[in-house]
């Protein structure tokens, strides 16, 4: 009787923070409706498209055979249109083509070639890039031949879509998010509005309370994970390669992570504008540099090292190498280390230097 009575406050704790945050629909929206209206909006905006296609103009009289044209005018892979010098230039100055060719011949009164004179815009991506498309089929129906013969295999599997990459760091960015939004800032708005003051004259202990706060950070976890899972294998067919029971683990030991790191944040500010530069503070690093929306690898690799230790860089490398590559727990025991040290050293650092009032 006596041991259950001292876990009393912790479940009457956890109930009343879970039965909070459900009549929050504000807490609700950004919970689960956020990331999956962002995953929604970035999956369509970088879906799986067909082959990008350029725009090009060839400045060509009788000097281009009538077969070479109808070999070009087929090219999937660029638009041909044929045009005067003057009409060319104009419409490569107004981005209406993204490249130019000028076919030299040998004289004005002769078909024969002797060059091609390419104009474009090396500052433009698609510049260069409608170049070599052009350059390629124009060399090809003019009678090139390849020295070694090709063949071209395309491939599309799960894992290698930029909405692969994605769900995972949107995962990692809503374990962060909600952790330290809905705890961190939580726990401060308790203090600021003398709750905690209240709390601190019940026989409570400081650990029942801040337990109760990581249970039901738990809590929700399991519905947040579930709805995003869902989601991505629903509308844009994202899949698991590795265990899904993986996946859980990695996610309770993230979302313990980011719960220590919250009550860490929201164990000493008074006020909501010092609890909120703290909370942009911690956060606004890792949202740029944790590798949620597209590679840490396009940082100089100097600063590597430093950005893997970052709890979400830890959590997104983790995720991606379960959900894309099927690695198993044992494979991704560095992020499972850094995100253990970050959450344990926390945590203990919360409970040493949080004050009720």
């Amino acid at each position: 009787m006596a041991d259950r009575s001292s876990f009393s406050p912790l479940v009457e704790l956890t109930r009343a923070r879970i039965v909070s945050f459900v009549r929050e629909p504000g807490s609700l929206f950004w919970v689960f409706g956020f990331p999956i209206l962002l995953a929604v909006a970035l999956g369509v905006a970088f879906r799986t498209k067909p082959p990008e296609s350029f725009r090009g103009a060839i400045v060509a009289g009788e000097t281009l055979a009538a077969d070479v044209r109808r070999t070009l005018e087929d090219e999937p892979t660029i638009e041909i249109s044929f045009a005067s010098a003057e009409e060319a230039r104009s419409a490569l100055k107004a981005g209406k083509v993204d490249v130019v060719v000028e076919l030299e011949s040998e004289d004005s009164e002769t078909p024969n070639l002797r060059g091609l004179r390419y104009l474009y815009d090396p500052t433009q991506p698609r510049g260069y890039g409608a170049r070599l498309a052009l350059n390629d089929a124009l060399q090809t129906a003019l009678g090139r031949r390849e020295a070694l013969a090709t063949e071209d295999l395309e491939v599309t599997e799960r894992g290698s879509r930029y909405v692969d990459f994605l769900l995972p760091g949107l995962i990692g960015l809503n374990i962060m998010g909600s952790s330290m939004w809905g705890l961190g800032f939580v726990l401060v708005m308790a203090r600021v509005r003398k709750l905690l003051k209240r709390l601190a004259a019940t026989p409570m202990r400081r650990a029942h309370y801040l337990f109760a706060m990581v249970l039901a950070r738990l809590v929700y976890l399991s519905l947040e994970l579930t709805a995003l899972l869902l989601f991505g294998w629903f509308v844009f067919d994202v899949g698991v390669a590795g265990s899904l029971a993986s996946v859980v683990v990695i996610a309770i030991l993230g979302a313990a992570c980011f719960t220590g790191l919250a009550l860490l944040v929201g164990s000493r500010p008074t006020s909501i504008e010092a609890a909120s530069g703290l909370m942009n503070f911690v956060m606004l690093p890792m949202w740029v540099l944790s590798g949620s929306f597209f590679s840490y690898q396009r940082f100089p690799e100097v600063v590597q090292p430093a950005i893997r230790l970052l709890p979400l860089t830890a959590l997104n490398d983790a995720m991606r190498a379960i959900m894309n590559e099927g690695s198993s727990l044992a494979a991704v025991w560095q992020p499972i280390l850094v995100l253990t040290i970050w959450g344990v050293v926390s945590f203990l650092v919360a409970l040493k230097i949080f004050r009720w009032q």
